[in-house]
């Protein structure tokens, strides 16, 4: 399956958050306030050119059960992972 980051196929409530395109030393803060953003019920659909673990464990720490993930794509260069945001 191949997908193309630059163009979204996003559901409504679906956003896309293409991480290639921000500055490694921005990247972090930009995620955590792209989740902050989303309101119970929407998502962010994240694209990363690598599989980030650490990320991974850093949301868990800050946003527990609120923010579930889930890979949608674990194509190398091409990371997706969906960001769901529930009630608490």
């Amino acid at each position: 399956m191949s997908h193309d980051c630059s163009t979204p196929t996003a559901v409504a409530g679906t956003y896309p958050f293409d991480a290639r395109g921000v500055s490694k030393r921005f990247r972090h803060a930009a995620i955590f306030g792209a989740l902050q953003a989303l309101q119970p019920g929407e998502c962010m659909r994240f694209c990363n050119d690598h599989d980030p673990l650490p990320l991974l464990r850093q949301i868990d720490q800050v946003f527990g059960p609120r923010v579930r993930a889930a890979y949608v794509s674990r194509t190398p260069g091409e990371i997706l992972i969906d960001f769901l945001i529930v009630a608490e």
